[in-house]
Order: structure tokens, then sequence, then C-alpha cells
């Protein structure tokens, strides 16, 4: 209960009515009256009150969400749209000596420590026959741990190795990206029943150019050339 619920009580009842408690007096006119009053003055001090503006910033996305559907194209092609953030698209990683087909290919051959394993993953044709291999295997220790710095990583290293995908991801402007992923619950949005993480790294890989110009000590102190 609040201040609110005597007055409403008051103008459901009304004059001369009862309200829903037993204790309540009857509604007298000058009562009824008060309770109007009360609703006036909360709507003037409403409307006069400062605007509560979020301290990092809207709430919402400016643009709208972004949802790169399941595509199996076999090589990179001119113009993929949004589909091109798909961690399956055909964008070869080199991860140390190693250079694997797709972000797909690399985060499955990274999630295992068997190097048989991982040879496997890096020859696959696609990024379904990737994750076969590794799927049957245990994970490395500490994978659940890593798995989220490393699809940073991998993104990371996509976009700077292919400048023309790299070209997509600021386009989104600040939508949210919701990436389908029907085998994972953890990478994929799954209508909002899962968790997205494949989109919602995409999102801070996206931010961070944006994050120099807070972050850079010249621009935070202002005394920068």
């Amino acid at each position: 209960m609040d201040r609110k619920d005597g007055p409403l009580r008051v103008l459901v009842a009304g004059p001369g009515g009862q309200t829903c408690l037993p204790v309540d007096p009857p509604v007298t006119q000058d009562v009824h009256d008060s309770a109007l009053a009360y609703f006036e003055d909360r709507a003037q001090w409403m409307a006069g009150r400062p605007v509560r503006i979020p301290a990092d910033g809207p709430v919402a996305a400016h643009a709208p969400a972004v949802r790169p559907y399941h595509w199996y194209p076999n090589r990179p092609v001119a113009d993929p749209g949004v589909r091109g953030l798909r961690n399956d698209y055909p964008a070869p990683v080199t991860v140390g000596e190693a250079v694997h087909s797709s972000v797909a290919h690399a985060y499955w051959a990274l999630s295992v420590a068997q190097l048989e394993v991982r040879a496997e993953t890096v020859t696959a044709d696609t990024s379904s026959a990737a994750s076969r291999p590794a799927a049957g295997t245990p994970r490395g220790e500490g994978w659940e741990h890593a798995r989220t710095a490393v699809m940073t990583s991998l993104l990371r290293a996509e976009y700077d190795q292919h400048p023309e995908p790299a070209e997509i991801l600021p386009a989104t402007n600040d939508a949210t990206v919701l990436h389908d992923d029907v085998d994972s619950s953890f990478r994929g949005d799954d209508a909002g029943r899962s968790r997205n993480w494949a989109g919602r790294l995409l999102e801070r890989v996206r931010s961070e150019p944006h994050a120099r110009q807070f972050c850079d000590p010249g621009a935070v102190t202002g005394s920068g050339a």
C-alpha cells in the first residue's frame, strides 16, 4: 500500500458511498473533494519534476534490431548484408599458425585440447562439419570461463583481417544483434529464450572503436592535442 490507496478508495466509492474497507467511514463530499485535490496536486508535481536521464544513456537502441539468419555459403560473396556477421560466414581467420575457414571453425578448434580433433576442425568443409568432432570431445579445462573472451578475440581477428565484412558491423549502428544458432542456447538467441552471446559479443566489438574517444587520457582530461 502507498499514499494513493486511500484517495483511490474514496474516488471509487463516491460521495455518500462506502469504500471496500469496513473500517473506513462513509465518504462525505469534503472527503471526496480532498481526494480529487490530492490527485490534482500529484499530477502538477509530476509534470513539474525534472526528467530523469539514465546515467549511461538511452535504454533502447535507436536502430531496429538486426538478425543474421542462418545461411550456408561455401565462399564469401560480394554483398552478404548482415548475414556476413554470422560466425559461420566463410571469412578465413588466422590464429597463430593455423588458418580457420570461419570464426566458428576457430571457436570449435580452440575449445578442445586434443590436437588431432583440432586438426579435424581446421580441415572441415563447413562449420557444421567442424562442430561434429569437437562436440563429441570434452572441452578444454576452464573453457566455460574463457569462451566469451575467445569469441571476442576471434571476432576482432576476423574484422581486422577482412576489411569488407568489417564494414557491415558499424553499419548496424546501435542495433541489437540477434544471432540465430539452433545448436547452441549459449551463442544463439532462439526468439529471446537463449543467451545470444554471439550477438552480444558482436555488439561489444562494434562499440570498441567508439570507446577510444572516452578511454583516451587526452579525451577524458581535455588535454589531448
